[in-house]
């Protein structure tokens, strides 16, 4: 199957969850609404459960694509991580899974795979990968970290200014999930982190 048809299927089975809970997501209406054959998207997926872990797969992508999109629209350290601030509270407020994912708090409307990898017989790269782990928040923290890391710290970076900055990092990940629960006031969450953050971050 060709990647963009397998799209139209995520994008068929998402459609599908934000107008019903996933229990009465049904496999036939999303091959429907994709425009392939209910064997077309067994073959693509094994089953709903596989359906599901890869939709929260590539949501779990998605997220992390927009964080290095974040990282990358800046050159300041703290303005940098002000924006995969907002970034985490937008994507986590728009997207259910992405929310879920961040906060492990998964409700009874939502898909809710096993993190731990299940055992695989695709002859699909991709959904091979959806088989194996699934990030846990503490899992998503931590690579929005490291990629933070990575993006702001320079070759001559110490390891105790790259503690320092990880430590930023982190920070502001969980603050901008606390935003999510608790919306800030004005000035949003970018101004949360400025401010708590000095103003050159190494």
């Amino acid at each position: 199957m060709m990647p963009a048809a397998r799209e139209s299927l995520l994008d068929a089975a998402y459609t599908a969850l934000a107008r019903r809970p996933w229990s009465a997501v049904r496999m036939v209406d999303v091959a429907a609404e994709a425009g392939v054959s209910r064997q077309t998207l067994y073959n693509e997926f094994g089953s709903k459960e596989g359906l599901a872990r890869a939709l929260v797969r590539r949501e779990a992508d998605g997220y992390l694509a927009g964080v290095e999109r974040a990282l990358s629209a800046h050159a300041e350290a703290r303005e940098r991580l002000a924006a995969v601030a907002e970034w985490t509270a937008a994507a986590a407020r728009a997207n259910p899974l992405v929310r879920a994912m961040l906060t492990g708090c998964w409700s009874r409307r939502l898909p809710t795979p096993t993190l731990s990898p299940v055992p695989s017989t695709s002859a699909v790269p991709a959904q091979r990968r959806a088989d194996g782990p699934l990030p846990s928040p503490t899992d998503l923290v931590a690579l929005v970290r490291d990629r933070a890391v990575a993006a702001m710290a320079g070759p001559g970076t110490s390891k105790a200014d790259a503690a320092d900055l990880a430590h930023s990092c982190e920070l502001v990940v969980r603050l901008a999930l606390s935003c999510v629960a608790a919306p800030p006031g004005r000035g949003g969450v970018a101004e949360l982190v400025r401010s708590a953050l000095p103003p050159q971050p190494r």
